[in-house]
């Protein structure tokens, strides 16, 4: 039985590999092809600029736009955009035991102050958002929201 599967595996991969060979071959027939009618495209000189086409014309005439109010409308509708992206949790792992980003390293030298990263890792491993980043935060201040 052994010695049936071994045959069958080894008939198999001879046309396995020519079919391999043989769609090898053809890409990089096609892909020589392509090259050189992309030579011998770019040789020939451009035709003449056609004239360009009349502009389009609307279905519906617009008459006169308010631009006053579509900048009202624009700014009236600001906040609601700016103001979910301000409060958007940053790390969607912030408070759970398999946040990577929880990993503050500190150090002390002899009477030295103590030094540690935990201030610029800790906003957002605690489930900051924008606004509670140390330099971020203030200039979030200044978007609607």
């Amino acid at each position: 039985m052994a010695r049936q599967m071994a045959r069958h595996a080894a008939s198999r991969r001879p046309a396995h590999r020519t079919l391999m060979r043989a769609g090898l071959t053809l890409a990089a027939a096609g892909a020589a092809l392509g090259a050189g009618g992309a030579a011998t495209a770019s040789a020939q000189p451009l035709p003449a600029a056609a004239p360009a086409a009349p502009p389009a014309q609307l279905p519906v005439p617009l008459g006169d736009l308010d631009v006053l109010a579509a900048g009202q409308a624009l700014t009236g509708a600001l906040p609601y955009a700016t103001g979910p992206l301000k409060n958007l949790q940053l790390d969607p792992l912030a408070k759970t035991g398999v946040d990577p980003l929880d990993n503050a390293v500190g150090t002390q030298v002899a009477d030295f102050q103590p030094v540690s990263t935990a201030a610029v890792t800790d906003p957002v491993t605690e489930g900051g958002t924008l606004g509670t980043l140390p330099v971020v935060g203030t200039a979030t201040g200044l978007l609607p929201g």
